[in-house]
């Protein structure tokens, strides 16, 4: 796991502790490496519950609840499955709070319509969920990394932007690492 992933992976962790809130992660292509960098933080059992790699539909559907028909007529890969994996994440682990991911990151794998590379991203909780597209093809591992880094981004910047809008007193709340 590299360096920025790290340091985002702390800033998530505080918020998530220091709010009492828990999160979970539903991995397709990304195979546990969003669930990995986030559990890299000691201190991770008081917040991370699990993740499912849903590698495969029936996974997706059995353990996440996905619907077979929106697998049959959208692929695995679109953003309906990916908010779907964050809503199924949340319920089956119980958390407040998941991140999914689901794409073809190569070699193989990809269409016509959807190519290799095309990975998408959710996160949120069970009423507000963000989604993100990557297109960009640079072989699976680099594909797999930008994937993760980008999922923890989207996450940390969605608990940034949600902690600043409940903030009582009109006030933003403080970035962590900024000391006042």
């Amino acid at each position: 796991m590299g360096f920025e992933n790290k340091i985002l992976s702390r800033e998530i962790s505080q918020l998530i502790w220091e709010n009492g809130k828990t999160l979970g992660t539903a991995e397709s292509c990304t195979g546990g490496r969003i669930a990995e960098s986030i559990i890299a933080m000691p201190g991770a059992s008081n917040y991370f519950k699990g993740g499912i790699v849903s590698y495969t539909n029936e996974i997706k559907e059995r353990i996440l609840g996905i619907s077979h028909n929106l697998l049959e007529e959208k692929t695995a890969v679109c953003e309906d499955v990916a908010i779907e994996m964050v809503k199924g994440a949340i319920k089956v682990l119980d958390v407040d709070y998941a991140i999914s991911a689901t794409g073809f990151a190569g070699p193989g794998g990809g269409t016509g319509d959807i190519p290799v590379g095309t990975i998408w991203l959710a996160c949120g909780n069970k009423d507000d969920i963000v989604t993100m597209k990557l297109e960009d093809d640079f072989g699976r591992d680099i594909n797999l990394a930008n994937a993760t880094t980008k999922a923890l981004q989207m996450f940390l910047q969605y608990l940034l932007d949600r902690s600043e809008k409940s903030d009582d007193d009109g006030e933003p709340t403080p970035t962590f690492g900024v000391v006042e």
